[in-house]
């Protein structure tokens, strides 16, 4: 399909490509937007950036990973942006020993849905991202390895990290 996009330019082929994601697209936009028209917005500008940038897909990697990865950075750098023009400043605790024990899937798993999600609206888009992508999205770390360019270890540790972030943000909830 993106092979036939590219070579004839045919925006039907487009719409298809459109009509198979959209609906999956809008919901990650809504899981970074604070609004349902945000997210359309997002959504929207998203296949615009789509449809110029098709042609830098390689195939490397599967069509769906690819696009994933395109809609988390864009989402990521809107965020980035909103808060910037709030002026609101993010600290950025990276050091290694701020999480002891790894956090196990089940104590997430266990918490109350509605306070999650607002400890995860919380979290920095980077953290909520690959949190998101893990548990949202299934993916498997390989997976948010060739979403994200990294390696085992750096998406393993940024897991880590994250979930640790969003244990401190639900228990201050």
């Amino acid at each position: 399909m993106v092979a036939k996009i590219v070579e004839s330019n045919n925006t039907y082929f487009f719409a298809i490509l459109y009509d198979r994601y959209v609906e999956i697209i809008f919901n990650k936009c809504l899981s970074f937007a604070k609004s349902k028209e945000e997210a359309e917005d997002l959504t929207h500008d998203i296949f615009i950036l789509l449809f110029a940038k098709l042609r830098t897909f390689k195939g490397e990697s599967k069509f769906s990973t690819w696009l994933y990865a395109l809609v988390y950075n864009h989402c990521v750098n809107y965020v980035q942006r909103v808060v910037k023009k709030k002026n609101e400043k993010f600290v950025d605790v990276e050091d290694v020993n701020t999480i002891k024990h790894p956090i196990l899937d089940e104590t997430i798993f266990k918490l109350n849905a509605e306070l999650l999600k607002k400890a995860l609206q919380k979290l920095k888009p980077e953290d909520r991202m690959i949190l998101l992508m893990k548990y949202q999205d299934d993916m498997t770390v390989k997976g948010i390895m060739e979403s994200l360019n990294l390696g085992a270890s750096a998406v393993k540790m940024r897991l880590n990290r994250a979930k640790g972030r969003l244990m401190d943000s639900y228990k201050g909830l």
